[in-house]
């Protein structure tokens, strides 16, 4: 099949290079004509295991190319997929749609043939049906079908979760959008991945419901986390003990500095937004977007109790600046509000992290960047673990202790055992568990 991707993000290009890899041919399109540039010339934008050389591969076969013309890809296209942004909108929290609507009148007004437009962004229930109405008022001759297809990727293991699906949601109210939608995820269903066809507005809802639920699901545990630490219980035990009844599954059980990222903050939002303008608010997940933004905040004034109290003129270094490892993404990372509470209390900030110092230079201000673990230590009053890159699991204790000016760690993820820190000598703060 012939298949348009507009929107060259995560999703897009994500999504592009697999359908590619699957033998369709594919064009990935972007406003952004250095974005596209770059890809052109083998530039990744983003960091995401795997996906560099699958693309390259792609591109030699011949089956994925990037352009910024979507009238001349459109026109020839069997399937064409909307994968641009919803950031949450200035002022009031609702998706921000506009993007959405302006592919779907360009769209429209090159499409030819019977045509599949695919929703892969992730938007508020009724937006299909708004879609459809852009399109049919833009061209009232277009043959279309209008098509809800959710994504459930995590960033650090996108390609593996496009190829290796729990399920694939669609959405359709035109039943011959059926055969066509079977055909593009073919290969994953002779390999049993199960595709579930719905009504268009309930495959909307599955997606923001799944990720609200997964959202509740971390604060539930963050709860927990704190009241451990008030009873002189261990969460990561409590966890593992609910965990394993099946009926609750132990993953998203993991007691942190709050959930962040580009999916879980905005979806929570929207979804909350989307309840209440139906009259029909969801009070647990208002909760959960609630504690979660508290939580953040929480956690750099748990830095600055272990550190004694007050940090004003001391030396604080953080590991871990994106929201979570084998990413460079720095949207809503819990590192941001931490490093915030930090300086605010006027203590000198200096930040490593393996992928996303770049992009942390854009949303951090004031603080200075190491090149390693050890250097972002030197001379530090207090280390901090934000995010749980693997190389942080077997850093070398008594390295940092030599280096270090006061030997205080504060590990937010519990990647290490209390005993195992403190026989190196260190003041040792982690989540949920006997200090």
């Amino acid at each position: 099949m012939k298949i348009t991707m507009i929107g060259a993000g995560y999703v897009g290009l994500v999504s592009g290079v697999c359908f590619a890899d699957f033998g369709h041919e594919v064009v990935c399109i972007d406003k952004d004509g250095s974005k596209i540039d770059a890809l052109v010339a083998g530039r990744i934008p983003i960091f995401e295991p795997g996906l560099e050389q699958l693309v390259a591969d792609n591109v030699k076969t011949g089956r994925l190319s990037f352009s910024t013309d979507l009238a001349a890809s459109v026109s020839q296209s069997d399937v064409i997929f909307i994968a641009v942004g919803t950031p949450s909108r200035r002022g009031d929290g609702h998706a921000d749609l506009s993007y959405v609507y302006d592919a779907a009148r360009e769209i429209a007004a090159h499409v030819t043939g019977f045509t599949v437009i695919v929703t892969k962004s992730t938007v508020p229930v009724g937006t299909g049906d708004e879609v459809e109405r852009i399109m049919r008022e833009t061209n009232p001759d277009a043959d279309i079908a209008v098509v809800s297809n959710p994504e459930f990727l995590r960033e650090g293991a996108a390609i593996d979760d496009f190829k290796r699906p729990d399920r694939i949601v669609i959405g359709l109210n035109d039943e011959r959008a059926r055969g066509v939608m079977t055909g593009v995820y073919r290969p994953l269903y002779l390999n049993q991945a199960p595709l579930l066809f719905t009504s268009r507005r309930t495959s909307e809802l599955i997606k923001y419901a799944g990720n609200a639920f997964l959202a509740m699901k971390i604060t539930f545990i963050n709860e927990m986390a704190d009241l451990c630490e008030k009873v002189g219980a261990n969460v990561q035990e409590v966890a593992r003990g609910i965990g394993l009844d099946g009926r609750i599954g132990a993953k998203f059980l993991h007691a942190g500095p709050g959930y962040g990222g580009s999916c879980f903050p905005k979806d929570t939002l929207a979804l909350v937004k989307t309840a209440q303008d139906h009259d029909s608010p969801v009070r647990l997940i208002e909760t959960t977007v609630a504690i979660n933004d508290n939580r953040k905040r929480a956690m750099g004034r748990k830095v600055i109790a272990a550190a004694g109290g007050e940090v004003r003129g001391k030396k604080i270094a953080v590991l871990g600046l994106t929201f979570k490892p084998n990413t460079d993404d720095m949207r809503d990372s819990p590192a941001i509000a931490i490093i915030q509470a930090l300086t605010d209390g006027g203590a000198i900030v200096t930040g490593y992290d393996p992928e996303g110092m770049e992009n942390a230079k854009h949303v951090i201000d004031g603080i200075g960047y190491a090149e390693s673990p050890y250097e972002a230590a030197e001379n530090a009053d207090a280390l901090v673990i934000v995010t749980e890159w693997n190389e942080f699991r077997a850093l070398n204790l008594d390295r940092l202790k030599s280096s270090m000016k006061n030997p205080v760690l504060v590990d937010l993820r519990n990647i290490y055992h209390p005993d195992e820190v403190t026989k190196h000598g260190f003041s040792y703060t982690s989540v949920g568990r006997p200090q």
